[in-house]
C-alpha cells in the first residue's frame, strides 16, 4: 500500500539497502562512544551543512522526537517565558507542554487562513522566547519564511524557536533567521520514526549555558557537554542515525528537493481547485504549507474518497483534530516519487 500519510510517511525506497549495510557494517553493536559512532556523528553533521544548508557554527544534537524538544527549550533555554504564534493542533500541543513547565508560558492563536500580521503584533518583555510552529501538519499551514524574518527584525533581542517538523529536509531553510530548529525524521526525511533533530545557534548555546539548568536526564547542557565529543548523553537510535546519515549522502542539495516539491503541490492544488466536490481547507495561499495538503468535503464524501484510493492500493492520510471527519491530508514528501504523486493527482481528477 503506497502511503500518503503525512507522519509516519512513506520511507524512501533504498532502505532496505541502507538496513541491510547497517548490519552488515556492524553499526547495529556500535558503542555510542565508540569512533565508529563519533565519526558516523561528525560526518553526518557535515551532511546537514552540505545538503540542508545549516550554518558552519550551529549543532545538530540528536533527541528522541520533537516532542522531547518541546520540553528540553522550555526547561534548558527559556529564562522568563516563551510566547507561542501557532494555528493548529501540535501548536497547541507545544503551548501545552512549555504551560506545564512554566506557567508564565503565553502566546496567540490565529486561524489556518489568517496570516501572521507582524506590524501589529505585540510581545511583551516578559517573554525571551518567541515560538513558532512553520509548518503545521494537523491543518497543512505554514508561516513563511518571509515572516519569520520580519519577527526577527521586529523582535532582534528575543530568541526564536521554529518546529520544521514536517517541512525540514523538504523546503529550503534558512536557518539564519532563528537560533533553535527542530523535528523529526519521519516526515521530510523519509526514515522510521523514533529520532528527533534539534539544531542550535551559538546563541541559544550561550543561553543555555547562562540559564544553568542542569540534572535532569534531557537537560540541554547534559546533551551538548556530550554533542562537544560527538557523543550522547545517552545510548542512541544509532540505527536512526546511520540511516539519516545514508539519506542525507544521498540526497540533492535542499534548493533542488524544495524546486520539485513545490511544482508538485502545484500540480496537487490544481487538481483540487478543479475538482466539483473537494476543497482545499486552507483556502489562503499565503498560510498554506509546501509539504502538506489538506482537501475537505463533506464527511461522506470523504469516507468514500479514502476507500476508493485504497481500492487502488493509495493510502490518504486522515484528517486531524476537529478537521478529522472532514477531511484528508496528502503528504507532499520527498520520498514519494513524482510517478507516485502523479497518479494520485489522476486519481484526485475524478472528483
Amino acid at each position: 500500500m503506497l502511503t500518503f500519510a503525512p507522519g509516519p510517511s512513506k520511507v524512501y525506497d533504498a532502505l532496505p539497502t541502507y538496513l541491510q549495510d547497517a548490519y552488515n557494517a556492524g553499526i547495529l553493536s556500535a558503542n555510542h562512544r565508540s569512533s565508529a559512532f563519533m565519526n558516523l556523528y561528525q560526518e553526518t553533521e557535515q551532511l546537514m551543512r552540505e545538503k540542508l544548508h545549516m550554518p558552519d557554527d550551529y549543532r545538530l544534537l540528536f533527541t528522541s522526537s520533537a516532542t522531547e524538544n518541546w520540553e528540553i527549550i522550555t526547561q534548558s533555554i527559556v529564562e522568563k517565558a516563551s510566547f507561542h504564534i501557532y494555528s493548529g493542533s501540535f501548536g497547541k500541543k507545544w503551548i501545552g507542554f512549555a504551560k506545564h513547565i512554566n506557567p508564565a508560558t503565553d502566546g496567540l492563536k490565529i486561524e489556518a487562513n489568517e496570516a501572521i500580521n507582524v506590524a501589529e503584533l505585540d510581545i511583551p518583555a516578559g517573554f525571551d522566547v518567541i515560538a513558532l510552529t512553520q509548518n503545521e501538519t494537523a491543518n497543512a499551514t505554514e508561516v513563511p519564511l518571509e515572516v519569520i524574518e520580519e519577527i526577527k527584525e521586529k523582535y532582534p533581542e528575543k530568541m526564536i524557536a521554529v518546529d520544521t517538523t514536517s517541512s525540514m529536509a523538504g523546503i529550503e531553510l534558512d536557518f539564519s533567521l532563528a537560533d533553535i530548529w527542530y523535528a523529526s525524521v519521519q516526515k521530510c526525511f523519509g526514515l522510521p520514526a523514533g529520532l528527533g533533530i534539534l539544531i542550535l545557534s551559538p546563541r541559544a548555546v550561550e543561553k543555555c549555558e547562562r540559564k544553568g539548568e542542569k540534572g535532569r536526564y534531557n537537560s540541554l547542557s547534559f546533551i551538548l557537554e556530550n554533542a562537544a565529543g560527538y557523543q550522547t548523553h545517552y545510548t542512541p537510535n544509532v540505527l536512526g542515525i546511520y540511516l539519516l546519515n545514508r539519506v542525507l549522502k544521498d540526497l540533492e542539495e535542499v534548493q533542488h528537493i524544495d524546486a520539485n516539491l513545490r511544482e508538485r503541490m502545484l500540480k496537487l492544488e490544481t487538481a483540487v481547485a478543479q475538482s466539483k466536490s473537494l476543497r482545499m481547507l486552507v483556502d489562503n495561499a499565503e498560510t498554506r504549507s509546501k509539504t502538506v495538503l489538506a482537501v475537505s468535503g463533506s464527511e461522506e464524501l470523504i469516507v468514500s474518497v479514502k476507500k476508493d484510493a485504497e481500492k487502488e492500493g493509495m493510502q490518504l492520510g486522515s484528517g486531524y483534530g476537529p478537521h478529522k471527519p472532514t477531511s484528508f491530508r496528502i503528504a507532499n514528501f520527498p520520498a514519494i516519487t513524482n510517478a507516485e504523486m502523479d497518479k494520485l493527482i489522476a486519481f484526485l481528477g475524478r472528483y
